[in-house]
């Protein structure tokens, strides 16, 4: 008998990366070589970061500056580049406005003097204009952190009258009228009537009246009284609220509603929501 053959064969054992009886691997074993390949990869990916002089890491810091202003401005606190006089005395052509997008997030709602800035797309604007696609978005990074003028759809505007409602203009003493009372306007510009065109309307539910400060060089709601939605602006619409101006530096300062509406009654009270739905009177 070949004893030598024996013992050789009684030795034989399985392969180390057989499982014994299924032919499977070991599943040990292919754990660690994923570890191993997640670690590797994850070595690499810092070396990179950290690597390729200050150069690389003064790009990679101004990239990742740039996502961190993209995400505040889309959800927190957007810069709004102010394009026009309709605003002023509150506001100057060229002003950074800081617009609080929480502000109405968590059931809150525009309150009469508030600045807000909304989307005029289906009150404002009819025909949404038409707008090269790599421009748009060169336009709509750039307007987010304050260095371009918004879409033309936007608008920065004052709440004047929320739904329900009656804004009227105007009193015997040429006041405007909401619900009744009449209100003392100290933000228009200075020498501005507060409406050239006499208006009588019940602000529907849900919506807003807004109307610009510089009311003789302000195309706002009173402008589009027989259009569709008749010149109010859904709730839905609103971007945020104006808090601060931001820019130019003389100019930083936070900004507070105005005591022009405090006195002004609920709707359904004596004078209010008994006018007309939409539009001007005689």
């Amino acid at each position: 008998m070949d004893t030598d053959a024996q013992l050789s064969e009684r030795d034989r054992s399985p392969a180390p990366d057989e499982a014994p009886g299924d032919g499977m691997p070991d599943q040990d074993a292919e754990q660690g070589s994923r570890s191993a390949r997640f670690s590797r990869r994850v070595r690499l990916a810092r070396q990179w970061l950290t690597g390729g002089g200050p150069l690389r890491r003064a790009g990679l810091l101004l990239i990742a500056c740039l996502v961190f202003l993209l995400l505040v401005s889309s959800y927190v606190v957007q810069p709004f580049q102010i394009p026009s006089g309709s605003m002023q005395q509150t506001f100057q052509v060229g002003d950074r406005v800081l617009v609080n997008k929480l502000a109405y997030r968590f059931g809150d709602e525009p309150r009469r003097g508030d600045v807000i800035v909304f989307d005029g797309t289906g009150s404002f604007v009819q025909d949404t204009p038409s707008e090269n696609p790599v421009t748009a978005l060169i336009r709509t990074g750039a307007s987010a952190v304050g260095l371009m003028r918004p879409a033309e759809t936007d608008y920065i505007k004052r709440v004047v009258g929320v739904g329900g409602d009656r804004v009227r203009c105007c009193d015997r003493r040429g006041r405007l009228e909401v619900n009744g009372r009449p209100v003392l306007e100290e933000y228009l510009y200075p020498g501005d009537e507060p409406s050239r065109v006499p208006f009588d309307i019940v602000v529907p539910e849900g919506k807003l009246w807004v109307m610009g400060d510089h009311r003789s060089d302000s195309r706002d709601s009173r402008d589009h009284l027989g259009e569709p939605g008749g010149g109010t602006v859904p709730l839905d619409r609103v971007i945020g609220r104006a808090d601060w101006i931001g820019w130019p530096l003389g100019r930083i300062t936070a900004l507070k509603r105005p005591d022009a509406f405090a006195d002004v009654p609920d709707p359904g009270g004596p004078g209010g929501g008994t006018g007309h739905s939409g539009g001007p009177h005689g």
